[in-house]
């Protein structure tokens, strides 16, 4: 079972660090995250990659070519340079053989049991399967009562709502509802969710997106202090 993962971003968040070098190419614990994502779906004996390139791709496959894991079969797939989500799905559709494969984003870690997703979206038998989360809230909440005073401080706690965490499974069949222009996460999503095909994961554990300079140190001190929770292998 392939697992796909979207590699072409530019990352303009981590701009400081991806004028040089592509946002799955940032490090963690001195190896870029994009590693990292592959070790976990490896963990659970999936070590079959398409890597959907753009930005800065050479990079990635050079590294690749150079230190991948002996047992990891990799394709890289030259996606463009400013496709959309949805688009670099719909470019690697001729490497897909099954009827399921995992996607994921180059900037996602977790400790996901890929094993239970699988079986999950067995069970649902529904076109997508979306691991959903409850990150951690940016600010502290703050709750007022009728007399608008405050009763309770709540430094960061996680949002009660759920959120697209990444860590998919696909049926092939959704090509068909992708097009080359789409973003993923809005039509060809949302037309599934309106047809009752898109079953929810709920991960209750440890996730993080690096989407900022202070997401990308927490993750590399969370590594140096051995206490990673991605770190499964």
């Amino acid at each position: 079972m392939k697992t796909v993962i979207l590699c072409g971003g530019e990352g303009t968040r981590l701009r400081e660090l991806t004028e040089s070098i592509p946002k799955p190419f940032v490090e963690i614990g001195g190896k870029p995250i994009l590693w990292h994502i592959m070790k976990i779906y490896s963990h659970y004996g999936f070590n079959e990659f398409i890597l959907c390139l753009g930005y800065k791709g050479n990079l990635i496959e050079e590294y690749f070519r150079k230190n991948k894991e002996k047992e990891w079969d990799i394709v890289f797939a030259d996606t463009g340079l400013k496709t959309n989500t949805g688009g670099r799905i719909k470019k690697i559709e001729n490497y897909i053989k099954d009827e399921l494969f995992f996607a994921t984003y180059g900037d996602g870690l977790a400790d996901i049991n890929l094993k239970a997703l699988l079986q999950f979206h067995k069970k649902k038998n529904k076109m997508a399967t979306i691991t959903c989360v409850n990150p951690v809230s940016q600010f502290g909440v703050i709750e007022i009562d009728s007399d608008d005073l405050i009763t309770k401080f709540s430094e960061k706690p996680p949002l009660t709502q759920w959120i697209n965490g990444g860590f998919f499974i696909f049926n092939k069949g959704i090509f068909d509802f992708i097009r080359e222009e789409d973003v993923l996460e809005k039509k060809p999503f949302e037309i599934l969710a309106a047809r009752g095909e898109v079953a929810a994961y709920k991960l209750k554990g440890f996730w993080d997106c690096m989407d900022t300079f202070k997401d990308m140190q927490l993750l590399n001190r969370l590594w140096e202090q051995n206490e990673a929770p991605w770190k499964i292998w």
